[in-house]
């Protein structure tokens, strides 16, 4: 079978290879891939920003078919619509795999960045990582359950009261989705975002975000202002991982306001306004990837319709386009982009 590989970890070096055909061994399932999008990280793993194990087959967000189960697997059977979690190893034993905090065990692997992942035919998921496809939810929309459940697993550490002002920053698909689940649980949505976001902030129009403000165009602190009458707003998602914007964050919030970091900087060193954290008394929180917990809840919010995922795909492609899809991501024509298998 063909896969899109990073073959080292250079900028560039991806190239359509020719791989063997995976079994699944005990507790595992072979999956045929419907749809795999491109995550930001598959993007940083290709400019040679974020380490992964190459050479390794990149994809980590999809959807597809059951096709066999190995030894040991009764709730999965060929035929199933399915998606999985990213995780394909855990150590089970630290305090973190002990409370299913997955996303924090320190000897965790996962697929498309240490195992093989979805930018191919066929792939090796482990069962206890498989969720089946709600009724509802089309192989398309499946495909960006993993971003959906990093913006519910955000999302969910945090405090929302019904009515309260929530400012996203970045209208990226991350952006696009924690605004979506914001609103879901009662928030009232400012999105944010730059000229050059001008295809995703009419996304974000089009999706019912219920606020959507061009920065460049308007003064955002003085929009905030003008709808909490002057107070601020109770929480801000910082999600384009732009240091100019996690400084501007902090100033948006009201006193004793909330603090998302969800966005990943290109560096991990950042000069942060401490001093009005103190004086604010503001609660900030980070969130990493998503966890077992965020997933069923994730599937539910787009088989109930409060998330469209299937409206924020722009454009598709098969792995053996993956320049073309690259530069409509790093052009911003695209919002969301989904790969499919060759033969």
């Amino acid at each position: 079978m063909k896969a899109l590989v990073k073959t080292d970890l250079e900028h560039g070096s991806i190239e359509v290879q020719e791989k063997q055909e995976p079994t699944p061994g005990k507790d595992q399932v072979k999956i045929k891939v419907k749809y795999a999008g491109v995550c930001g990280t598959d993007i940083h793993a290709y400019e040679g920003h974020y380490k992964v194990s190459a050479p390794v087959t990149l994809g980590h967000e999809f959807a597809g078919e059951v096709v066999e189960v190995g030894e040991g697997v009764s709730d999965f059977k060929p035929g199933d619509r399915v998606t999985s979690e990213t995780t394909f190893y855990i150590c089970g034993e630290c305090r973190y795999c002990r409370a299913g905090d997955y996303n924090l065990c320190s000897w965790r692997k996962g697929l498309g960045n240490q195992y093989d992942g979805a930018f191919a035919k066929y792939l090796i998921a482990r069962k206890a990582s498989l969720h089946h496809l709600p009724e509802n939810v089309d192989y398309q929309s499946a495909a960006m359950t993993e971003p959906l459940a990093c913006t519910h697993h955000a999302v969910a550490k945090t405090e929302i009261t019904d009515g309260d002002i929530a400012v996203v920053i970045g209208p990226g698909p991350i952006g696009l989705f924690t605004a979506q689940v914001a609103q879901s649980r009662g928030a009232k949505v400012i999105i944010t975002g730059l000229t050059n976001d001008k295809v995703r902030l009419e996304k974000a129009k089009e999706l019912g975000i219920d606020y959507v403000v061009n920065s460049q165009e308007e003064d955002l602190h003085e929009f905030v202002n003008s709808v909490t009458d002057g107070y601020g707003a109770d929480i801000v998602f910082e999600c384009s991982g732009a240091v100019p914007a996690a400084k501007q964050a902090i100033g948006l919030l009201r006193k004793k306001g909330q603090y998302a970091q969800v966005g990943i900087f290109t560096t991990p060193d950042i000069q942060f306004d401490f001093d009005k954290v103190i004086q604010k008394e503001i609660r900030v929180v980070g969130s990493r990837s998503q966890k077992p917990a965020d997933w069923e809840p994730s599937l539910e919010l787009m088989n109930s319709g409060l998330v469209n995922a299937r409206a924020m795909v722009t454009h598709e492609y098969d792995i053996t386009e993956w320049d073309k899809a690259y530069q409509k991501i790093k052009d911003g024509e695209a919002i969301k982009v989904l790969l499919t298998p060759v033969d």
